[in-house]
């Protein structure tokens, strides 16, 4: 579990000071005053000024923050934040997001040419090379057998019913003409193999049929030429903020519909699958750091209140009226919507501690 909640602090702090240093980066370049450039969140460590600026190690390692000169706009000087065009303030707001970008485009370029665990549907691209192909379980059904036997999303099905598959296709249809049975799932996860005995059941309000309630997918390496590397990252990250931004406006319609939200986790959810990952190799790992930073990258542009999106909906604002926005107004608002926002988080928590039980935070607890 230590292990587990440094790995999360590990990736956090990585992809939250690299959006930092997007923002510390854009607002030195465009002659912008900055403050303080911090590594972690206070209670200060120490700290170290060099040229005007403060370099500090604080003590909560998360991540990392900056003080730009006269962003709260009571600064007048020549070099503040309020004082410059809109366009510059623009920049330097959505630099942070552009970094999250970035990172995960290296992680994933990196990642393609050493080899990424992906799903292996259809044709498989030109100059693509494929290893360590198997069959993983892509989803469990709540409320399912396999829910109730411990099965989950991500094992590796070595064998059933001491029979080995390599095709998701034909295990499926094995499992289908063998549902009346009791069939003995041998499946890896992380570094320890389990064995599970399931019987098909009718699942509630799903069908009539009896089900074991996985979803299964044939998995593998695919490793690129250097060359290609580069490209297949791009494509990557593009098709991530696109399903991304497609779950957001689904969350948005069920919302409106009153037809409930999404499995959506906040920062317990994150270091458990954190963890998952890791117990599935380093190679994982990278791939859900990339993740998570398009993630960081979607839910900070959108046009919300204390967001850099929403920070930067204000900006458009005060261009289309030609004037300065009320400073305290849009203080305000702000304020409401971080309150807002980790009250959101507190619900999630909430939610994950409820999905993962009180063992995660009986672990957590026994650290200290």
């Amino acid at each position: 579990m230590l292990v587990t909640i440094i790995v999360f602090l590990l990736v956090l702090s990585l992809i939250v000071f690299v959006h930092e240093i997007g923002h510390f980066y854009t607002a030195i370049k465009l002659g912008i005053g900055v403050e303080e450039f911090g590594f972690g969140f206070p209670p200060r460590m120490f700290g170290i000024k060099r040229k005007g600026i403060l370099y500090s190690i604080n003590w909560i390692p998360l991540g990392g923050f900056v003080k730009i000169k006269g962003e709260d706009g009571n600064n007048s000087d020549d070099d503040s934040f309020a004082n410059q065009a809109v366009w510059k303030r623009a920049i330097v707001l959505f630099a942070g997001v552009f970094m999250n970008w970035v990172l995960a485009f290296v992680l994933l370029t990196v990642g393609y040419f050493v080899g990424l665990p992906a799903v292996l549907e259809g044709d498989i691209p030109a100059g693509a090379i494929v290893s360590d192909e198997k069959v993983q379980i892509m989803e469990v059904y709540p409320g399912s057998v396999a829910d109730d036997v411990g099965l989950e999303t991500g094992d590796i099905v070595l064998s059933v019913d001491n029979q080995d598959f390599n095709d998701n296709l034909v295990l499926q249809k094995y499992l289908q003409d063998n549902r009346e049975s009791e069939i003995n799932f041998k499946v890896k996860r992380g570094k320890e193999e389990q064995d599970y005995i399931v019987k098909a059941e009718e699942i509630p309000d799903l069908e009539d049929e009896k089900l074991l309630g996985v979803g299964l997918v044939k998995s593998g390496i695919v490793s690129y030429p250097w060359y290609r590397a580069p490209i297949e990252g791009f494509k990557t990250v593009v098709n991530i903020t696109y399903l991304i931004l497609m779950a957001f406006v689904g969350l948005i319609a069920n919302l409106i519909r009153g037809s409930g939200g999404a499995d959506i986790s906040g920062p317990i959810g994150v270091a458990v699958f954190a963890g998952r990952a890791l117990d599935m190799g380093w190679i994982y790992l990278l791939q859900f750091t990339a993740l998570i930073s398009v993630n960081l990258a979607v839910i900070n542009i959108l046009p919300f209140p204390a967001l850099d999106g929403g920070r930067i909906l204000f900006l458009i604002i005060e261009k289309i009226r030609r004037k300065p926005n009320n400073q305290k107004i849009e203080a305000i608002v702000h304020n409401v919507g971080f309150s807002l926002l980790m009250l959101l988080i507190v619900l999630i928590t909430y939610k994950d501690i409820v999905r993962y039980g009180g063992g995660v935070i009986s672990k957590i607890s026994s650290l200290f």
